[in-house]
């Protein structure tokens, strides 16, 4: 009992901590940037324009969206928060160099960024299989006295509970890049922002990785807590 409960006090630390402190950093550096001209729309557009990306589109994302910024390498779109999408700030311009941090990763065919790709495409129908056989298992249990039935409920929850420990685990190497190894130099290069700055936007940065940090982190225990009941 006294290991559970420390499980899940460590479970909430690796959850809640990183994101309520991206939040805060985000946050304070979310209000208009005094110097900084256009929006971040209009420093995608440039961005895209500089490197050649012609092929990308940028969006906004609605005001209700459930989305938060992200690039979508199928569609080969950014998409901006509403927020940021209209905003000068230090956070809209540094995750907007971000994101086409993810965009430059695709023209340059970034293997680890295709890997992740193609790795949550292939997802989505293995975790509608495992949906399906974890419903079907209790109503086949009765008819079907073999081991085979236990082999596939492991199965799919193993499939469940692994698939995104791979995915999180697939996304560190490819956000790490395309904040420190993309956005960084990027807005380092071309001057678009000044020393002062740029610290900020790289304390923004290390803030937001920390969420994928986290997020890793707490799929693998939750898969260590399935697998050990599991086996009890």
């Amino acid at each position: 009992m006294a290991f559970l409960i420390i499980g899940l006090v460590l479970l909430a630390i690796i959850s809640f901590v990183p994101q309520w402190w991206t939040r805060a950093i985000l946050k304070k550096h979310s209000q208009p940037h005094p110097t900084l001209p256009g929006n971040a729309h209009a420093f995608a557009e440039h961005l895209l324009n500089k490197f050649q990306l012609n092929d990308v589109r940028i969006e906004e994302l609605p005001a209700d969206s459930a989305h938060g910024d992200h690039y979508d390498p199928i569609e080969k779109v950014v998409r901006l928060s509403h927020q940021n999408f209209h905003s000068n700030s230090l956070t809209a311009i540094v995750t907007t160099a971000h994101e086409i941090g993810h965009a430059l990763q695709h023209q340059a065919n970034y293997e680890p960024l295709l890997t992740r790709t193609e790795m949550v495409e292939r997802s989505q129908w293995l975790q509608k299989f495992s949906g399906i056989a974890l419903m079907a298992t209790p109503v086949l249990i009765p008819l079907m006295h073999t081991p085979i039935i236990g082999m596939v409920t492991f199965a799919a929850g193993f499939i469940a509970m692994g698939i995104p420990v791979l995915i999180h685990l697939s996304t560190l190497p490819v956000e790490f890049d395309a904040s420190y190894k993309r956005a960084l130099p990027l807005l380092e290069e071309g001057e678009y922002l000044n020393k002062k700055d740029m610290k900020r936007a790289r304390h923004i940065l290390t803030a937001c990785a920390m969420t994928y940090v986290s997020s890793s982190l707490a799929s693998l225990f939750n898969l260590w807590k399935w697998f050990s009941g599991f086996r009890r």
